[in-house]
């Protein structure tokens, strides 16, 4: 059976639509905005790609990596990479320039584009990666033409005809996303064209998606729920996107507000909603507008679901990951509030199984590990033959995750199947903090588990034994990680014990670890 072609989605909108707003962005301090309509960002997609082919020599295939916030520039490298059929490579702007050292290196760009916020880290990761070019963003809001500062000037003067797609298919790749692994080290998932594809599809049924759709995305796009929900099927569908650079409820709240913006769509994790459910003009907006508020990431709390729910707007939730494109299965909103706490059913085009840990399916009610399969589902891992033979068995992918489904097959997500914790709807895998404690004298034994948190959902608690005659003070390991890793990964509080809980085969316990419910 012929695999199917991709299409060149913003050249196609230009001539259909050319009028319609495509995207925008706007800073949460009422900073400069950008906005085209499809005409416009056909042709700056155009051009950014001529660049990157004239100037930098990408090719097909080759990756171009990123270190920016949300930006209209964000958006546009995707597409012009797409338009080279070169793979587009997000970075998590919240990492360590250690971590990051790794991810270029195993994706080895060809460019790497930043914006000012990051100029600095962008040359020092660069110079470590000997990446051959560093491609720098002007400040958001420089102007277009003229006296305008390096990256602006030279997209006025690219040709924004040079480049027409290749042709493509749904089993090349569109972009890489990196998600941190168990073992220590990032793993690279490989997104492709047909995953995004089919994740649109599935997202269209449930989520209301149509080209009349307005999207408020405040997540980052580095985050495949910022890219991919509802960034992306924004614009295969002809839709509008507006990102914001950062998240501040006040703002999110008056952009809502603005009826002449007319937000439709947006998608958060329950940080953000908690936050703007606590916000002082959160009883004074008008949600009105509001087709779909979806939330997923992490577990949510029903007084949180009712709260959304008593002002007009149930929360969608959903269950995603990096390596679905992101979904895997979402309620309805005709069953959001019948079937409030459960992530729904598998999209259309999904298949999924609760698999025990004898490898065969449980029965309703009984907890097991959820496998999904079907073209939404990543191929494997950049460079990792290994991780992804361990993770996908005969095309199914097992997520991680431990649920239950009730007797009309709602999945109700119950804990990680595996150790992975969720702190503001970031995945922490604990091996990977714990090595970097091991790296502090005095360090006998250590286990991270995830603790409950009222703002975050939950955040690290390292449980540790120290050596013989050794003292090491909680400010010291928590200081010692804030050096190596990101910020949500860094452990709240430090636990001393004399000995950690382990079985017969010497696997620690972390069940016994945890704070009882």
């Amino acid at each position: 059976m012929p695999i199917p072609a991709v299409y060149d989605w913003v050249a196609h909108h230009a001539r259909v639509s050319p009028d319609r707003a495509a995207w925008a962005d706007i800073a949460t301090d009422d900073g400069p905005r950008v906005a085209v309509n499809w005409r416009q960002a056909d042709n700056r997609v155009g051009r950014l790609a001529s660049i990157l082919r004239s100037e930098l020599g990408v090719k097909r295939s080759d990756r171009v990596a990123i270190l920016s916030r949300n930006r209209v520039e964000y958006i546009e490298l995707q597409f012009a990479c797409a338009r080279l059929g070169a793979i587009f490579v997000p970075l998590n702007w919240r990492l360590t320039i250690h971590e990051l050292q790794y991810i270029v290196a195993d994706a080895a760009p060809t460019v790497l584009v930043a914006d000012p916020d990051f100029e600095e880290t962008a040359v020092d990761l660069a110079g470590r990666t000997n990446t051959p070019h560093l491609l720098k963003f002007d400040a958001q809001g420089a102007a277009s033409s003229g006296d305008a500062p390096g990256f602006n000037r030279r997209m006025a003067a690219a040709d924004p005809n040079a480049v027409v797609m290749p042709e493509l298919d749904h089993d090349d790749p569109f972009t890489i996303m990196y998600t941190s692994g168990t073992t220590g080290r990032p793993k690279g998932a490989i997104i492709t064209h047909g995953m995004v594809f089919w994740n649109v599809v599935n997202l269209s049924e449930l989520h209301d998606l149509s080209r009349s759709m307005m999207n408020l995305c405040f997540l980052p796009l580095f985050h495949t729920a910022g890219l991919n929900c509802y960034m992306n099927p924004a614009a295969m569908l002809g839709g509008s996107t507006l990102v914001l650079r950062d998240f501040e409820p006040g703002p999110v709240l008056d952009l809502i507000n603005d009826r002449d913006l007319g937000i439709t769509h947006m998608l958060g994790v329950p940080a953000n909603y908690l936050f703007l459910g606590q916000h002082e003009n959160f009883s004074s907006t008008d949600f009105s507008g509001l087709i779909t508020t979806a939330i997923g990431g992490a577990p949510t709390a029903l007084p949180l679901l009712k709260t959304w729910e008593a002002v007009g707007c149930p929360l969608i939730q959903a269950f995603g990951m990096t390596e679905t494109s992101p979904m895997v299965t979402s309620i309805s909103k005709e069953m959001a509030v019948k079937k409030a706490g459960s992530a729904g059913l598998p999209g259309m085009h999904t298949a999924i199984r609760i698999v025990g840990e004898d490898g065969k399916d449980v029965a309703p009610g009984e907890i097991g590990e959820l496998w999904c399969k079907g073209p939404n589902i990543t191929p494997g891992y950049w460079n990792m033959a290994d991780a992804t033979a361990e993770t996908i068995t005969d095309g199914w992918l097992h997520t991680g995750d431990a649920v239950q489904a009730d007797e009309d097959g709602y999945i109700f997500i119950v804990d990680r199947w595996k150790d992975m914790y969720i702190s503001g709807g970031e995945n922490v895998y604990p091996s990977e903090v714990e090595s970097v404690i091991f790296g502090l004298d005095g360090i006998a034994d250590v286990a991270v588990i995830g603790v409950p948190d009222e703002k975050w959902g939950e955040v690290g608690q390292a449980v540790i034994v120290l050596k013989p005659d050794c003292k090491v003070e909680e400010s010291t390991i928590i200081n010692y990680c804030r050096e190596r890793l990101a910020k949500f990964k860094v452990p709240q509080s430090v636990r001393f014990i004399d000995e950690l809980p382990r079985n017969a085969t010497g696997k620690i316990l972390k069940r016994e670890l945890r704070p009882s419910k």
